[in-house]
């Protein structure tokens, strides 16, 4: 077999992995927009498809998982195509998570709607929406750059991160403020504190995704770099 019908082999199985890492990505991001309507609308039958879909990003995460491993043994890439490889399985790692915080905001709903409490009081689950919206666009951002392998891109979801955490610390300012107020509120004030902290960890896997893709474009882990470390590396300065 020639090597040239060999790379072109190679080349074919690194895009079907490609696709599959963005299906993934996007049935996650699904996922957590799912979630996220459970909780507003209150909804158990949303919260349920929620749980549902996380068996699918499971099993995908182990399929995909299995190919790299495959890919790997059969192939023995270098180079830009081994740091592609390793950066997919770190990849749908922290897509797998993404997926686990939208189950976990799913089981949250379901036990506020157990418990009947969360509906009568007035909680600020607008400012939640809002900071699921940003992380929900920082993954969706993070997806888009993988897909044009786009340092640039994966450079302003890396920035885009602290808007973010600030909207997370601003709103449990808030939750404390309304748990201090009126006790009633404690338990379901807790509750979306972990709603919450799912949301910013969502946000977190975005920013774990952009790095990888620095990593594969350039060559170079950014991971726990300084803003102007990882600017410099992705802007080629």
């Amino acid at each position: 077999m020639s090597d040239k019908h060999l790379s072109t082999q190679f080349d074919s199985e690194l895009s079907s992995i490609s696709t599959r890492v963005l299906e993934m990505g996007g049935l996650v991001e699904s996922q957590v927009a799912q979630a996220m309507y459970a909780l507003n609308h209150f909804s158990a039958e949303t919260a349920t498809q929620v749980l549902a879909i996380e068996e699918r990003v499971n099993a995908m995460e182990v399929e995909i998982d299995a190919d790299l491993s495959a890919i790997i043994a059969r192939r023995q890439p270098t180079a830009r195509d081994l740091r592609l490889l390793i950066a997919v399985s770190k990849t749908i790692g922290n897509l797998e998570r993404v997926g686990d915080e939208a189950a976990r905001i799913a089981r949250t709903v379901q036990r506020l709607i157990n418990t009947g409490v969360f509906s009568r009081l007035r909680l600020p689950t607008g400012d939640v929406s809002f900071e699921s919206d940003l992380a929900i666009a920082s993954l969706r951002k993070a997806l888009d750059a993988f897909a044009r392998l786009d340092a640039v891109q994966a450079l302003e979801v890396i920035k885009g991160d602290n808007q973010i955490d600030q909207e997370f610390d601003g709103l449990m300012r808030k939750l404390i403020t309304y748990m201090m107020e009126d006790p009633r509120t404690i338990s379901a004030s807790i509750d979306l504190v972990f709603v919450a902290k799912a949301i910013e960890r969502v946000g977190d896997h975005a920013k774990n995704l952009a790095e990888q893709i620095i990593y594969i474009v350039k060559g170079t882990d950014v991971r726990h770099h300084s803003m102007e470390s990882v600017e410099s590396v992705a802007l080629n300065r």
